[in-house]
């Protein structure tokens, strides 16, 4: 087992730092790491919002729970902390427009992002769940750790959604992407 007695320390001396870290480099390295692509919904009613994300992630199995980070200056988080409870609705390769209407482009806000598609719920105060998500889950806030003006949320997950046929949606290198399956030989 590796010691993590020194995580946090300098770094060795024979280390070779091929660039400096720029806001810049660390965004082009990230747009390497391929994500599959969710949109997470908080809130009720008209008051409800969400958010495109390519950073949720299964923290465990046992218990069943979520991990995803929420930008402390959204609207979605206003509404996270008003209603302790999200949904996490793992998009297919058709969802595309959907995405890009939780992600904001056109100027979507709030109730309007959820235009055009079909939305239920798992639980009696449980936020929207789409209704042809490759997978749905519906989830309450277990905790939340503040970091550098985002909120990374531990999310018991309390109901599941499941049509796991169909690709799904990917994003890398700043655009969409699906998976190709290969010719059976």
């Amino acid at each position: 087992m590796p010691d993590v007695s020194n995580i946090g320390a300098t770094p060795p001396t024979n280390h070779v730092q091929r660039e400096v870290t720029t806001i810049d480099r660390f965004r082009q390295a990230m747009r390497e790491l391929a994500g599959g692509v969710a949109v997470v919904t908080v809130g009720e009613g008209p008051d409800r919002t969400g958010f495109t994300s390519t950073s949720v992630e299964s923290l465990s199995v046992e218990p069943p729970r979520l991990l995803l980070c929420v930008n402390e200056s959204s609207s979605s988080w206003k509404q996270l902390q008003k209603r302790p409870y999200f949904g996490v609705n793992i998009l297919r390769a058709d969802h595309q427009v959907l995405a890009d209407q939780f992600a904001g482009r056109g100027g979507l806000q709030g109730e309007e992002r959820y235009r055009g598609a079909k939305w239920t719920t798992l639980s009696s105060n449980g936020a929207a769940i789409l209704e042809d998500a490759l997978a749905g889950a519906d989830c309450f806030v277990e905790e939340i750790l503040l970091r550098h003006g985002h909120a990374i949320v531990i999310g018991q997950v309390r109901s599941i959604l499941l049509h796991a046929n169909g690709q799904p949606l990917l994003y890398w290198q700043g655009a969409y992407r699906e998976i190709a399956r290969a010719q059976a030989k």
